[in-house]
């Protein structure tokens, strides 16, 4: 048997080298990711090595014609099985090989499988170039390290059982595909109207008013119910009077609430409404006396949906500290704002996954109700993965 080792940029480059000299009955014993190349250990590059083999003895080779007549009544056999009463068969060597090697490579994708998802080092781990840029690219985004491993593992196989020979189109949809079925046990369906009161918290500056009354928008214009306004953001003047200006383009009655009485009274006020939305004083909520004193306004026992609004724009550790904070608070799902100041969405992923928390609406502008998206898994894979419209 004939083995030889090849080394080339990619798969099928390595396919072509193998062909061209074995021939097309060469089997591929093994194949892996090395490095090549490089200057005192610096600028090395992802190759491709494959150890292929092929048996001189398949080789087509004319056979003698036998002088010897068959019957024709019963199977011909030489005169030595027939000896036997059984038929020889030979079995060809390369069959067994390329079991050999089909197993061999399934233990080693396995083997890199486990190395991205449970050490954390997909950084460490060689990958073939077009799957490498994909996952930088996903670096960049700033996707978690254990989220990166766990869909680096996900295409890993795909990559090399499909031959190696996926377009980076391909590879992206693979990973978009990975996203989404990460984020589908999650809820995404934003207002459900099984509840009455839609409950809009979070920090200072995150657009909470204005995405209430996009939201509030929605739900007049596109689905007819009969909406209400509950401000307890006693704070800041100006806050009231934008909630007041929203109210009167709506159309809808708005109550200002100073404590729980107050809270209680409008409600009661509200009665006959479809829904309620409540808009909450924006604060430094990573001070945990600001959430208790959120309880002592809002009675989170009624039969309320709450969103946590956070601005995309903010640092990921910060987004975390402050859900953490509300942890008192039982949080729905999410929403996010400022989609279109920033480049960068990885945020979105993480924290629906590390909160097992799906996420509601996008907001993109200004604009009421116009700068508001419905979110669902593929859309958000779409966001990260740098797709130009949202679905």
């Amino acid at each position: 048997m004939k083995v030889k080792k090849y080394t080339a940029s990619s798969m099928p480059e390595a396919m072509k080298l193998v062909r061209g000299e074995l021939g097309s009955d060469a089997v591929i014993l093994n194949s892996r990711v090395v490095q090549t190349g490089g200057f005192m250990g610096f600028f090395k590059k992802n190759s491709i090595e494959v150890i292929a083999a092929i048996d001189p003895d398949t080789e087509a080779s004319p056979k003698p014609a036998s002088t010897d007549k068959p019957n024709k009544f019963k199977p011909y056999v030489k005169d030595d099985e027939s000896k036997k009463g059984l038929q020889t068969v030979k079995m060809n060597p390369l069959t067994e090989i390329q079991r050999k090697a089909d197993k061999d490579l399934l233990k080693e994708i396995s083997q890199l499988k486990e190395m991205l998802k449970g050490t954390g080092k997909s950084e460490g781990v060689p990958l073939p170039e077009p799957l490498s840029r994909q996952i930088q690219y996903l670096r960049d985004q700033e996707v978690d390290h254990e989220i990166i491993d766990e869909l680096a593992a996900a295409i890993l196989e795909k990559w090399y059982l499909g031959g190696a020979k996926a377009s980076d189109k391909e590879i992206t949809d693979w990973i978009g595909s990975a996203i989404g079925d990460k984020l589908s046990p999650l809820s995404f369906e934003g207002v459900s109207f099984k509840r009455k009161f839609v409950n809009v918290i979070g920090p200072t500056g995150v657009g909470k008013t204005t995405t209430l009354a996009k939201v509030a928008a929605e739900c007049v214009l596109k689905h007819q119910k009969k909406v209400a306004f509950i401000t307890t953001d006693t704070y800041r003047v100006a806050a009231i009077e934008q909630l007041k200006t929203y109210a009167k383009i709506l159309d809808v009655p708005i109550e200002v609430c100073y404590n729980l009485d107050d809270f209680k009274a409008a409600t009661d006020k509200f009665a006959e409404y479809d829904l309620v939305f409540i808009d909450t004083a924006g604060r430094n909520f990573r001070n945990q006396k600001y959430v208790n004193d959120l309880k002592n306004v809002i009675d989170f026992g009624k039969n309320m949906e709450t969103y946590l609004v956070l601005a995309l724009t903010a640092k990921q550790k910060d987004m975390e500290e402050i859900t953490k904070q509300f942890s008192l608070i039982h949080i729905d799902q999410f929403i996010f704002t400022k989609l279109d100041e920033t480049a960068v969405y990885g945020s979105m992923l993480n924290m629906a996954i590390k909160f097992s928390t799906g996420i509601a609406y996008l907001t993109n502008g200004q604009d009421v109700p116009d700068d508001l998206i419905q979110a669902n898994p593929k859309m958000i894979a779409n966001t990260i993965l740098g797709a130009s419209t949202y679905e």
